[in-house]
């Protein structure tokens, strides 16, 4: 079957029209040795988190929002990665990006996680991360540094950020 030339043009800018509003998942360390920077948001269970009192362990800090088709398919692998690390010194941070914390308590009954869930209703602390894709990923090593940066999820995601995890966690022991 032959295409025209009009054809596969149009069929080309959808393409990228495509991939520019569904991101694949990006990895990147662009601003890695950096410190993190600092902040302190209320959790879902009242109380309020500073990022700096987690000096030492390895920190990720996930952005997420409750309309986010990929952000509710990696909750449920967050949470097996939460349960098998956070014994070895890994603390995993979900961050809703959304103004009304109700959207991400709603999503949460639906899909249940064992981690601390942030409110960033100003969405200070996700500027101050420049997050620009949902879900956002970015972990810190034990030295309170950015390590590694994720953007988007696709399935498989997952496996890069266990690979970081556990070669920070390394680091971090020895």
């Amino acid at each position: 079957m032959l295409f025209s030339a009009k054809l596969l043009k149009a069929m080309a800018v959808a393409l990228a029209l495509t991939l520019s509003i569904f991101p694949l998942g990006v990895s990147h360390a662009k601003d890695g040795g950096k410190p993190a920077k600092d902040f302190t948001l209320k959790s879902n269970s009242g109380k309020n988190v500073r990022l700096s009192e987690l000096r030492g362990q390895v920190v990720m800090l996930n952005f997420w929002a409750s309309w986010c088709g990929p952000c509710r398919q990696e909750m449920p692998l967050l949470e097996k990665i939460h349960k098998k690390y956070s014994p070895a010194g890994f603390t995993l941070l979900g961050i809703n990006v959304e103004a009304d914390p109700k959207e991400a308590d709603h999503l949460l009954k639906e899909i249940p996680v064992s981690f601390p869930i942030l409110y960033d209703t100003t969405s200070k602390v996700s500027e101050a991360y420049k997050v620009d894709a949902m879900p956002s990923s970015v972990l810190i090593d034990c030295d309170g540094k950015v390590s590694y940066l994720h953007k988007g999820y696709k399935p498989g995601d997952e496996k890069a950020y266990i690979k970081y995890i556990k070669g920070l966690l390394r680091s971090c022991s020895s």
